[in-house]
């Protein structure tokens, strides 16, 4: 089994590091969400709960739609050479 060239290697690994650290922003703009809500929520104003909620749930989804386009990148087929203009974003 071969392994990769150096430069497809070093695609994947900007494309993981790059995925790695948007997830990082969300989950810090969950945290600062949550933060928010239950703050505003202790405060009386009981109908932010919802809207809360469902932006979470959203960064959620998120987070696990970037989980599974690494676990994608990270299958992908290894190949010898790729051609021009084909990253690692070209995942079949």
């Amino acid at each position: 089994m071969k392994s990769l060239p150096h430069e497809a290697r070093r695609k994947r690994r900007v494309a993981i590091d790059a995925a790695l650290l948007f997830v990082v922003i969300l989950l810090i703009v969950q945290m600062w969400l949550l933060t928010a809500t239950l703050e505003s929520y202790l405060a009386g104003h009981k109908s932010v709960a919802l809207p809360g909620f469902l932006a979470s749930a959203v960064l959620f989804g998120a987070c696990v739609a970037i989980y599974f386009f690494v676990e994608r990148l990270d299958r992908a087929p290894e190949r010898e050479e790729e051609p021009y203009g084909i990253g690692p974003w070209d995942i079949h």
